[in-house]
């Protein structure tokens, strides 16, 4: 740690380079005030709504503390109510608040009543946030309760939130964008593509509280995530005393999948421990049909491409996965200023998978066709280990409160993978070749991060702070070919990393309007080796490089109803991990999959132009250009063989029109829907083909959700993704139908659930990918098709008491560990 600490030291350095230059950015008012009976006692753990003035919509939600005070913090400018709830009491409303930037806080006082429904029984709060909620920058997708996180998955979850899409290749996009950072409580996930896909399908959706989708994120944020970044919370019990919540679901597509957990809470007036364990089965199976064409090209351009060789494969990979995720940790109050936190969680996941490939190979000019089976058999093991400690102060003034947070992390990453490969040649019942592969990966995560939040004034507040991490990665393959250690396909990868980042944000308000502008620094030092060199690429890398990354927000506040806001940031995205790594998967005698360790950050200049309206409706106009942008590319290598890979192209040109527009059909009938109209261009040259190409396309999702009454429940949610240019690939239109009912039982202490999972099959994905001298089009299936019931049962004390929510520092480093 003495090392980490000495990093450390170099960010508060980084951190003082950037604080000289000077910025304006945004902030907003506080709302506070006191929770009493009608006798004038305090009420404790009463729920305290901020609403809209004009429609009532929720805007924030706090809890009064045992001397019945809350306060609402950094509340922009506009019309409010405000209500507080409480167990035995009547609903109690406050306002309309006119808030205006230089004016006081308003102290506001709130009288509880009994509520005569109590006389004979307890009252119980029914109420419920809506799916999804659209916030100043972002989207909130409230996951809890809601009837299609039943039995599901996060990545499940994800595919149906606004604006997000899952290729076939597992790469999420958010709004047509690759390139997002991922975080689980505030920790980045070190995983891309089929890494991160894997993790999020161990993850149960009923550990999900909200996901939050952050397009143009300020500097505070890691500057990794050129599309933006993906906010997973977890679920924790807000209730007094020992509460606990147990789940049970059952799936069945083609293949079982069975869900079970249970989480234990118990809170006191300054202690709150708490834990969690998920068990996952799940079997399933994916298909994928290739046709490929490989050609000769003239170099000197004369004549037209002949055709050579042709492809045709079919592949069929049933496979199962078995996961344990837990969680454990405590939060402990010093005092009315000081809180101490720590957490561990971790994951373990085995999986199987016993694939069966048949390929057909035509040579036009030798006339001589070649037929390969082969019998794929993996075995894959994950453990995954994560702690935080972290620490929070605040001192109260005139002018505001002060925070001072701090949080240490440190990860811990294994993963262990065997495979044989079995091939026949010809209709050959006797096996012709077999390779067996024994690879062995081991990254460990340290970071120390500092914030601080410091009022300047009434209009103006500061936040700054300083990170620095230490990641080291170590993978360790072998692979025999019949039985003789192959020294093409062995290897040997480390790869050292460190990160020293420092940041300020200026926040600061005027009569209708409010500023945000930001600086962040961060110096990347990357040493990376392998042991066994390969022909045509350097045995090694060593990479040192400081880059600033600006960020400003404006708004204007034109009246109650019209406002429009200004952003414009500056990111970056380094490869995974697993992406530098050069080691070979192989996965059939025609198909490989590798690393490139000659793999170039990209770097993105974002602007995005918004206007609400009634503070629903919402029009957005974003630009976005990337250089060296990177893509997953499938090349060709040989005549007759391809590799799976990531590559660097020249640039990318991105226009996005976003429109999003909540409308309440009736009282029992509300949707949500949005759409994105996007035009993608890149330019590039790979594989001796030169890029410059791009297309319009659109993604539309809508939510529907319906309250019946009597403990009844549904949603109908469903996307449509058009034609696409990613690069070298054209990837035709999918989408996607789901829907979920639910029911309330025994005082909502019980919940039994079933949802439909794409319920018209039309998730399957045909795609085209291009070169001048090699053509694949393929056909993508899973047994997305799925039917899932589910129960969720509390049980415990059902009072609420306030809790502060903690994230950890590693956020940038734990979503690039993929491919360990």
């Amino acid at each position: 740690m003495k090392r980490l600490f000495a990093r450390l030291r170099r960010g508060f350095a980084l951190l003082l380079l950037v604080s000289g230059v000077s910025t304006l950015s945004a902030a907003g008012q506080g709302v506070s005030g006191q929770v009493r009976t009608e006798a004038g006692a305090p009420v404790e753990f009463a729920t305290l709504v901020l609403h809209r003035s004009a429609d009532s919509a929720v805007v924030k939600t706090e809890f009064s503390d045992e001397k019945g005070g809350f306060r609402f913090e950094q509340v922009a400018a506009g019309r409010y109510l405000v209500s507080a709830t409480q167990v035995g009491f009547a609903r109690a409303w406050a306002g309309p608040l006119e808030l205006t930037a230089g004016a006081a806080s308003p102290l506001l006082t709130l009288t509880l009543r009994p509520s005569t429904a109590t006389a004979l029984k307890e009252v119980t709060i029914t109420g419920q946030r809506p799916t999804f909620e659209r916030e100043a920058d972002r989207t909130v997708v409230n996951v809890e309760g809601s009837p299609l996180a039943a039995g599901n998955t996060a990545l499940d979850v994800l595919r149906r939130s606004p604006g997000v899409t899952v290729d076939g290749s597992d790469n999420l996009a958010l709004r047509g964008k690759q390139g997002l950072l991922v975080l689980i409580d505030g920790k980045r996930q070190p995983m891309t593509g089929t890494e991160l896909a894997d993790y999020l399908r161990a993850l149960p959706a009923e550990q999900l509280k909200s996901i939050e989708l952050i397009t143009n994120p300020p500097a505070k944020y890691d500057a990794q995530g050129g599309a933006g970044v993906i906010a997973i919370n977890l679920k924790k019990d807000q209730r007094l005393g020992t509460n606990g919540t147990l789940n049970l679901s059952y799936g069945r597509s083609q293949y079982n999948k069975y869900v079970s957990g249970l989480s234990l809470n118990h809170r006191q007036k300054n202690l709150n421990l708490f834990g969690s364990y998920n068990y996952a089965d799940r079997s399933g199976i994916g298909k994928l049909t290739i046709h490929r064409d490989f050609y000769r090209v003239d170099d000197l351009g004369g004549a037209a491409r002949q055709l050579i060789r042709t492809t045709d494969q079919e592949n069929r990979s049933p496979s199962q996965s078995r996961s344990h995720t837990w969680k454990a940790g405590l939060d402990y109050t010093l005092s009315d200023r000081t809180t101490l936190g720590g957490s561990v969680n971790g994951l373990r996941n085995r999986n199987e998978q016993n694939a069966r490939n048949e390929t057909f190979v035509r040579d036009l000019e030798s006339a001589h066709d070649q037929q390969y089976r082969s019998a794929n058999n993996r075995w894959g093991s994950y453990d995954n280990v994560a702690a935080n400690l972290n620490f929070r102060h605040t001192i109260p003034d005139s002018l505001g409160t002060h925070e001072l947070t701090a949080d240490a992390d440190y990860a811990r990453y294994l993963n262990n993978r065997d495979q044989r490969l079995e091939t026949r040649f010809d209709g050959a019942e006797q096996v012709g070749e077999i390779i067996t592969g024994d690879q062995h990966g081991r990254l460990s995560i340290q970071s120390v991060k500092v914030d601080y939040v410091r009022p300047l004034s009434k209009q103006l507040r500061l936040e700054a702070g300083a990170k620095t991490s230490l990641v080291t990665a170590d993978n360790d393959v072998v692979f025999y070919t019949n039985g003789a250690l192959d020294l093409n396909r062995s290897n040997r990868f480390r790869y050292d990393e460190n990160i020293n980042a420092g940041y300020f944000n200026l926040n600061y308000t005027l009569a209708k309007m409010t500023l945000q502008a930001g600086l962040r620094g961060e110096q990347t030092n990357a040493v990376g080796k392998q042991q066994m060199e390969q022909v045509g690429r350097n045995p090694g890398f060593s990479r040192h490089y400081l880059q600033l990354f600006p960020s400003a927000a404006l708004k204007r506040t034109f009246s109650d109803k019209n406002e429009t806001s200004l952003s414009l940031s500056r990111r970056i995205d380094r490869p995974s991990y697993g992406q530098l790594n050069p080691f070979r998967s192989i996965i059939d005698k025609t198909t490989s999959g590798a690393g490139n360790p000659d793999l170039r950050p990209q770097t993105s200049y974002n602007v995005e132009l918004t206007h609400t309206y009634r503070q629903k409706y919402s029009l957005g106009l974003s630009y976005s250009l990337t250089s060296n942008p990177l893509i997953g590319v499938v090349q060709p290598e040989t005549d007759s063989t391809v590799v799976a890979t990531t590559r660097n192209l020249s640039r990318q040109h991105y226009y996005a029109l976003t429109f999003t527009a909540p409308v309440e059909v009736a009282k029992w009938w509300n949707m949500y829907n949005n759409v994105v109209f996007y035009y993608s261009r890149f330019e590039g040259s790979l594989a001796g083909t030169n890029l410059d190409r791009g297309r319009s396309s659109f993604n539309l999702s809508s939510n529907h959700t319906f309250t019946f009454g009597k403990g009844w429940s549904a949603e109908l949610n469903g996307s449509y993704q058009s034609q696409e240019v990613y690069g070298f690939i054209l990837a035709r239109p999918y989408g996607e139908v789901s829907a979920g009912v639910q029911k309330s039982l025994w005082n909502r202490k019980g919940n039994l659930k079933l949802s439909m999972a794409d319920i018209f099959f039309t998730r399957p994905e045909r795609a085209i990918s291009s070169y001048d001298n090699y053509v694949e089009r393929f056909y993508q299936r899973q047994d997305s098709q799925l039917a899932t019931l589910a129960f969720t049962y509390r049980f415990g004390n059902d009072q609420l008491a306030p809790t502060k929510r903690r994230g950890g520092g590693a956020e940038e480093e734990k979503r690039r560990a993929g491919g360990q």
